[in-house]
């Protein structure tokens, strides 16, 4: 994975609302969640979670899918995962083994 995407990803995620956001996708598991039900939970404005949703889609942390008039969200938990992959990769290689 490349330094600039991982960055991008912990950028987002750095973000007080999107974190909780992101949390609220991840608790809902493989299917998604409702976006109004994400508005409810965090009883954000649907503007201020529409923008945060966009740069969380931005990232590829997460996905949106249209069921008639519901949009769901979904979190890209392969991607999450390539994000911790890359960050424990190399974890203590320069210190001495005790």
């Amino acid at each position: 994975m490349e330094l600039e995407l991982v960055a991008k990803a912990l950028k987002e995620l750095g973000h007080p609302t999107r974190l909780l956001v992101f949390k609220a996708v991840v608790k809902a598991g493989f299917d998604g969640i409702a976006v109004g039900q994400v508005q409810e939970k965090l009883a954000i404005p649907a503007s201020t979670l529409s923008h945060h949703i966009a740069a969380l889609v931005s990232a590829g942390l997460l996905r949106q899918r249209r069921e008639g008039r519901v949009l769901y969200c979904v979190a890209e938990y392969q991607y999450l995962e390539d994000v911790i992959a890359y960050l424990q990769a190399e974890c203590c290689v320069d210190g001495s083994a005790q």
